[in-house]
């Protein structure tokens, strides 16, 4: 089936019959979910149910943001506010050997759930290397300062999700831990050579084995002066196809 390359989102608990024509007429790539779409177990389900009938694709794309700790679309459901990536982090770094099997309880959790409510995409993990100039809105979402911390914990989490049929989805690649501006917000620009960019922030999404990734909202001045590296041709074919290894499916925020 051909569908447009765009997810969108809809209102409220129930598709309204203007979204159920949406759906049928134009075909999106997928849907996600946010916090207002779910109320209960037995609602949601209902709704990705619904969702799915009217493309008539019982294997379609429904997403959901459920990192844990701030970012947790699942909170009418239960609490995941203290489950931040960061939380594991510390974990892992203490012990890593029990850090991994607590992390690896806590996603079977979260995966089952998923499942139940009929959920196959999680924009999972954040791979984005903390530093000191990182800007708030990463603090907490990613595992660590430590490089080898997230690629350790960010490699289990995908081929966890993997193995439950839950699709990852890497973020935000080629590295958003390098901004120091929110990018929801304002265009974040960075003046990091390309070796310093490659060597602590780039290099931890190489050959990851992710289903998906979303790029960054970033302009890497050094690398491409002119273009973010979301609208970047050069970044996108030469660093995150080439040198990163990545031959999946990239997805962009809104």
């Amino acid at each position: 089936m051909n569908r447009k390359a765009a997810i969108i989102s809809i209102k409220g608990p129930r598709l309204s019959y203007l979204e159920k024509s949406l759906l049928k007429k134009e075909k999106p790539w997928g849907v996600i979910l946010f916090k207002r779409n779910i109320v209960s177990f037995k609602q949601t389900s209902i709704l990705t149910k619904e969702i799915r009938r009217c493309i008539n694709d019982p294997f379609y794309p429904i997403l959901i943001d459920e990192e844990g700790g701030r970012v947790s679309r699942l909170s009418e459901l239960f609490s995941t506010r203290e489950f931040s990536q960061f939380f594991f982090g510390k974990l892992f770094e203490k012990n890593k050997k029990r850090g991994k099997l607590i992390y690896k309880y806590y996603l079977e959790t979260i995966c089952n759930i998923l499942t139940e409510l009929g959920i196959n995409i999680n924009t999972i993990p954040v791979m984005d290397l903390l530093q000191k100039s990182t800007h708030k809105i990463i603090k907490g979402r990613s595992y660590s300062h430590q490089a080898i911390t997230i690629k350790s914990l960010g490699s289990f989490c995908i081929s966890f999700l993997k193995k439950k049929k839950i699709a990852s989805v890497a973020k935000h690649v080629p590295g958003h831990g390098c901004a120091s501006v929110d990018s929801h917000h304002k265009l974040p620009v960075v003046s990091k050579t390309r070796n310093k960019l490659y060597n602590d922030d780039f290099k931890i999404f190489k050959n990851l084995n992710s289903n998906f990734m979303m790029t960054a909202h970033i302009l890497y001045k050094k690398i491409d002066p002119d273009n973010l590296a979301t609208f970047s041709s050069y970044i996108i074919k030469n660093i995150i196809r080439k040198k990163l290894n990545f031959n999946g499916i990239l997805i962009s925020d809104d």
